[in-house]
């Protein structure tokens, strides 16, 4: 028969045998490098592809995980027996009889390709295709990816046996979660290890192979019931099961419930990349523990939501009295929006700046207790108004601070200096650029809200630096320690005594003032800030040991009616704060002010010093003592004595002087320039100014909140 076939067709028959033949061996020397190649069994099993990292909260509860978890390792005994079935009968159901590569689903898709049916169910990679591709190569569907995952695949069945290629599949391939291995999707969805595993669990983790993310338990229940019946069901077909274990009811599975709270991701989203710079390159599973207490973190969300006006945004900050970030939202919802507003959006905070003007005022000389007057007035051709336009004339630093009062800021700001306000916010830990316009008194300068919270938290701790910090420790999986937070050194920004008056102020300000809706049944000390147009809401304000920061306002700056300080943030702040003091002890202020000898001294002298230990430099640079002329040495226990001058300038002797008599009676406090201390006069009140233009829309000024001031001097801020 072969003798009478055409010799072309003998020819052609040859050539493709021959090509055939060429082609088994070529696939069967690819196949031994392969298998020559592949890693060991053991070094399979310990190959990991990226870092694990758990985040606790301060309590020690897991409350977020990140990159992939590969729980324990299950040796094939240490699996259960259902949980093979499950993933045989549904990924793989000749697994047993192959080779690596399934010829007939292969077959089967290379007829659906040509024919376009659509009977096929199923994928074509096997199992050990599977493993192949996980473990060795990628998710490309390409022609030339497919043929070295068959490579491989028949590889891997030359070099192990099928229990192994079993083992290291299930303990290897991602079930979504972030779960790679039965044992990890077991801890996750059921909460406890998969050598305990049921049929109906062990249906509902083969299941999610195919589309871990749209069968996921924990993002939608039904589909992954609905997934895991279709499991049973292979089973029962395919011989594994019984009938009567093919009728368990997926849906009594108890699944494990997840933290319920997504705002927790804002806080490690800004704390993690710290560890970049806390540890050293590692890919080492790690632990992280953190400050964030979960009651609070639920509160604090709750709080912000419940407060925010329709359509806007909302922030928070809580901070322990060591700078321990205890809560953070940085969103009404992390899942619409994960911009973080608590610590990277720069918004202004209105007359929460006032906090670094009175600071400043405090400084420089002046009392709770004295007389500043609210009147027109007008800086480098800026007005501030008032918001009804009327002014209250003469009241104390304290009601002037609890009411807002934006020309008594203005006043102080200029008599004090705006860069010295500047340095005083540098002081406090306000990182964004300030400027040093007139209208930066009230609050014109964009700020983030940590540094808010921070500068408020330094204040609560009677001037001592607070440092934020979200991380206590490192630990690898075994306990191991790799960093540790330690306690930076104290550092005093502003003396007790101004730290001890300006809680006097923030106290008023929420007892008689404009935070009254920040009272909670206990002491409480805080200010509000509102800005122009109703744009930004703030509170920022501390009780027992707890600094709380909160900002509402819409993410294009846009006017929120009725926005103000004092209403949704005040409210949003108190909202919390009784939930997260309720179990802190009460601790009032200490508000009685041990003042410096340098304001309390009656005699001017202790401004300058001992008389005989005086000294001045004339032109020409020498030292010459009080009451001498240039040139005239003297011993410096010699009485001073007041001569007459014969003309401004010039000693008694005509010789001339480095400084005027004036000056040296004044500066050893003799003669009739002596007396009384002097502390700083407030500023003189001007009349009104000839109406001018308003800021410009670079330096925008910003408004502080209506006064409850008694009748007769009750008027509102602008």
């Amino acid at each position: 028969m072969w003798d009478k076939t055409p010799r072309w067709l003998r020819l052609t028959l040859m050539w493709v045998f021959g090509l055939a033949l060429l082609a088994v061996i070529f696939l069967f020397l690819a196949v031994a490098f392969a298998a020559r190649s592949l890693p060991s069994y053991e070094e399979l099993k310990a190959a990991q592809t990226a870092q694990t990292i758990v985040v606790r909260a301060a309590d020690g509860s897991e409350i977020f995980e990140l990159g992939p978890s590969y729980g324990e390792w299950l040796d094939q005994d240490q699996i259960p027996e259902e949980m093979k079935q499950a993933m045989v009968a549904v990924e793989d159901r000749r697994f047993y009889s192959h080779f690596g590569v399934d010829i007939w689903r292969t077959g089967g898709a290379l007829i659906e390709g040509l024919t376009g049916s659509r009977a096929r169910v199923g994928g074509t990679s096997t199992i050990t295709q599977q493993l192949a591709r996980n473990v060795f190569l990628n998710s490309n569907r390409t022609l030339d990816r497919k043929v070295r995952e068959a490579v491989l695949a028949m590889a891997i069945e030359m070099k192990f046996d099928k229990e192994q290629i079993l083992e290291l599949y299930l303990n290897k391939v991602y079930f979504g979660g972030g779960a790679y291995g039965v044992d990890s999707a077991s801890r996750k969805f059921f909460s406890h290890p998969a050598t305990e595993l049921s049929t109906a669990e062990a249906a509902i983790i083969a299941g999610l192979v195919k589309a871990p993310s749209r069968y996921s338990p924990t993002a939608d229940v039904d589909a992954a019931v609905g997934r895991a019946q279709v499991v049973l069901r292979l089973m029962r077909e395919q011989g594994l099961i019984t009938a009567e274990q093919a009728s368990v009811d997926p849906t009594a599975v108890k699944l494990k419930q997840e933290p319920g709270q997504n705002s927790v991701r804002y806080f490690t989203d800004w704390a993690l990349p710290q560890l970049d710079i806390l540890l050293p390159n590692t890919l080492e599973p790690i632990e992280v523990w953190t400050t964030i207490d979960t009651g609070m973190q639920r509160a604090a969300s709750a709080a912000v939501k419940a407060n925010a006006p329709k359509g806007t945004q909302g922030a928070l900050v809580s901070l322990d009295r060591d700078g321990a970030i205890r809560a953070l939202v940085g969103g009404t919802d992390y899942v619409t929006s994960n911009f973080n507003r608590a610590t990277v959006a720069q918004r202004q905070p209105g007359s929460a700046w006032k906090l670094f003007v009175y600071l400043a005022a405090l400084e420089s000389g002046y009392r709770v207790d004295d007389k500043v007057v609210d009147a027109p007035v007008t800086i480098d051709g800026w007005s501030p108004k008032n918001y009804n336009g009327r002014y209250a004339g003469e009241m104390t630093v304290r009601q002037a601070f609890a009411y807002s009062i934006n020309t008594v800021a203005a006043q102080l700001g200029n008599e004090v200096g705006f860069g010295t306000v500047a340095s005083m916010a540098r002081r406090f830990g306000i990182t964004s650029p300030v400027s040093t316009y007139p209208s930066m008194v009230l609050g014109s300068s964009e700020v983030r809200l940590l540094d808010m919270t921070r500068a408020f938290a330094s204040v609560a701790d009677g001037g001592m630096a607070v440092e934020p910090y979200g991380i206590v420790k490192v630990t690898t999986a075994s306990g191991e320690v790799l960093y540790q937070h330690e306690k930076p050194r104290d550092v005093r920004l502003v003396p007790d005594y101004v730290a001890t008056q300006m809680t006097d102020l923030l106290q008023a300000a929420v007892q008689t003032g404009t935070g009254k809706a920040a009272q909670i049944g206990r002491p409480v000390a805080g200010k509000t800030g509102t800005t122009s147009s109703n744009k930004d809401g703030y509170f920022v304000g501390f009780s027992s040991g707890l600094t709380t920061g909160v900002w509402m306002g819409r993410d294009d700056n846009k006017a929120v009616s009725g926005l103000s300080g004092g209403a949704a943030p005040a409210k949003a702040f108190a909202a919390f704060m009784r939930f997260a003091v309720k179990d802190r002890p009460i601790e009032p202020f200490d508000t009685d002010t041990d003042l410096p000898d340098w304001q309390s001294e009656p005699n001017e002298e202790f401004n300058y010093g001992d008389p005989e230990d005086y000294y001045f430099i004339d032109e020409q640079g020498n030292l010459i003592e009080p009451g001498r002329g240039a040139g005239e040495p003297g011993p410096s226990s010699e009485a001073v004595t007041e001569q007459p001058r014969s003309q401004p300038g010039e000693g008694a002797d005509g010789e001339r002087q480095a400084v005027d008599d004036d000056f040296l009676r004044r500066a050893i406090g003799s003669g009739n320039s002596g007396g009384q201390a002097t502390r700083p006069q407030p500023p003189q009140q001007q009349p009104p100014p000839t109406p001018l233009p308003r800021p410009s829309p670079a330096q925008p000024a910003g408004r502080g909140e209506a006064p409850n001031l008694p009748p007769s001097q009750r008027q509102q801020n602008q």
